[in-house]
């Protein structure tokens, strides 16, 4: 078995990769508007009441109908899913771990169909959506590879007299709950994780990205997942995904989202409910207000990189990362050309159709589009508007839900557009006065999910890796990007549980360890 390597992002430099794409873009087009079922024990079922998925570049293009499920389908799908975990959980980790590597060489030959439906149900550009599936192929190689590991007994300590062994089992039915940024890559990251410790699953992916989740059920399908281990609901996060939260049944919530939904999915959890014989386990990935400090301990023909790295981490799809940078923390003696140097990049940013590969698409929705819209009137009060500031209008731009990138400077740390979460492309740029001060400012948040530092200084980055309390610290790189298996991903404080996605613990939490003690000669 060759060793976990990480997938390359596919180079639309060359001709055969772009017209491959261009291909299943074009195929998309032509099969927009379908009815889609749920799918509860390998049956599918339509419902007869439906929502509608949007192009939110093109806000005239329904992506799909999607059935809604009720409170009765999400009962039978946990039963399911239960009796699929009498024998699933039974099946030996190596036929696991090989579904994920077999899954895995049919998302490789689906790459471009996949990337082409990510384009245009969240609008992302081809690069972002081809490295999210990229994404994807990496967690089921690597969760595969991690879970031989975990199958193998760890050695014990020998006493006279005893066999004694150590080994994990699953937990039951774990509800899944993405969120619709990473559409592909963090849905069937966590369900995977799930299936290949040998839980069963029910799904219910985001209201905003179904066509995501119904494709990674046809993917399980092609790959030969038996009937019943995914059960795949879709219908409104609040109804739909509240009553699977709470059902005594569950046996494990695995979240992304919002610290909002997340805080709450946590205390819901805890509760103890008629039926329920254990205690909940979660793990939640909530938000973040990431910050990128540059130093002054930085040479001046390194600013073009800076900014260009801070381009990327800002506004790469849209701002719309929970990694995303939306602090910019410089020292006042480089404050100046640093700045200088961000607000050129950030002008020549293309806004425009991702499925013609501008770097910046729309936004999700009209939700996002107003939130981010109210932000911006919050920052005109609080700095210096200097790039942005408005929803982009007029021909193309009226189609969809498209905000200029945005840069305010001159931000106090405490403002509201340097404190909160905004999820869109806004930058808020900040004066320190020395290095002390930049950490102060950056660990000045709730969250603690990512962070940069910018510097030459290697006693900086020494303080840094001890004091910049975030869960993935990127030094003189950008704060966004991680790859499985090379950076274990998740947050502290109300960025969330800080299981770490794509690490080498990560299969942990969705497994539970079994001491057995035999007695010798009695």
């Amino acid at each position: 078995m060759r060793p976990f390597r990480p997938e390359p992002i596919t180079d639309f430099s060359k001709e055969e990769n772009r017209q491959a794409l261009l291909k299943e873009l074009a195929k998309v087009k032509e099969n927009l508007g379908k009815k889609y079922p749920i799918i509860i024990g390998g049956q599918e079922i339509y419902t007869d009441e439906t929502f509608r998925s949007i192009n939110p570049a093109h806000t005239d293009q329904v992506i799909g109908e999607f059935s809604i499920a009720t409170q009765e389908h999400a009962d039978r799908a946990i039963e399911e899913a239960w009796k699929a975990f009498r024998w699933w959980s039974r099946f030996p980790a190596e036929e696991r771990a090989a579904f994920l590597f077999r899954a895995a060489e049919v998302l490789r030959r689906r790459r471009h169909e996949f990337t082409a439906w990510m384009v245009h149900e969240v609008g992302k550009n081809w690069l972002e959506a081809d490295a999210d599936v990229a994404e994807a192929i990496d967690y089921l190689d690597y969760y595969a590879h991690q879970m031989l590991k975990f199958a193998q007994k760890p050695e014990l300590a020998w006493i006279y007299g005893e066999n004694n062994e150590y080994f994990y089992i699953p937990l039951g039915v774990v509800v899944v709950i993405p969120p619709w940024n990473f559409p592909l890559a963090i849905l069937l990251g966590m369900t995977m994780a799930a299936v290949v410790t040998g839980n069963t699953v029910v799904l219910k992916p985001a209201s905003d990205a179904p066509m995501m989740g119904y494709l990674f059920m046809d993917l399980m399908r092609e790959a030969g997942l038996p009937d019943g281990v995914i059960n795949f609901l879709t219908g409104p996060g609040g109804s739909l995904g509240g009553y699977l939260v709470k059902h005594p049944k569950v046996r494990m919530i695995a979240f992304t989202g919002s610290m909002a939904v997340g805080t709450w999915i946590y205390e819901e959890a805890a509760k103890i409910r008629p039926g329920q014989k254990w205690l909940k386990r979660v793990i939640a990935e909530m938000g973040g207000k990431d910050p990128i400090i540059v130093d002054r301990d930085i040479d001046e023909k390194d600013l073009d990189y800076i900014a260009q790295q801070v381009i990327l981490a800002a506004y790469g799809f849209q701002g719309q990362k929970c990694s995303a940078a939306s602090r910019l923390i410089i020292d006042e003696v480089v404050y100046d050309k640093v700045l200088e140097a961000v607000v050129e990049k950030a002008k020549q940013v293309e806004v425009g159709d991702p499925v013609e590969d501008k770097f910046m698409g729309p936004v999700i929705n009209e939700a996002a589009l107003n939130k981010i819209l109210r932000y911006i009137e919050i920052g005109k009060g609080e700095g210096k508007l200097l790039v942005g500031g408005e929803r982009l209008t007029g021909g193309l731009y009226d189609e969809g839900y498209y905000v200029a990138p945005t840069i305010f400077a001159d931000v106090d740390p405490k403002a509201k557009i340097a404190q909160e979460e905004i999820f869109g492309p806004v930058l808020a740029v900040i004066k320190a006065k020395d290095f002390d001060h930049a950490l102060e400012i950056a660990n000045d948040t709730i969250y603690g999910l990512t962070g940069a530092l910018f510097t030459k200084n290697r006693q900086k980055i020494a303080r840094a890796k001890c004091e910049f309390h975030v869960g993935n610290l990127y030094i003189n790189r950008k704060c966004t990007g991680a790859v499985v298996g090379v950076h274990p991903f998740g947050g502290f404080n109300m960025s969330g549980t800080d299981a770490k996605a794509g690490g080498p613990d990560y299969l942990l939490y969705f497994l539970q360890g079994k001491s057995v003690s035999e007695k010798l000669n009695w």
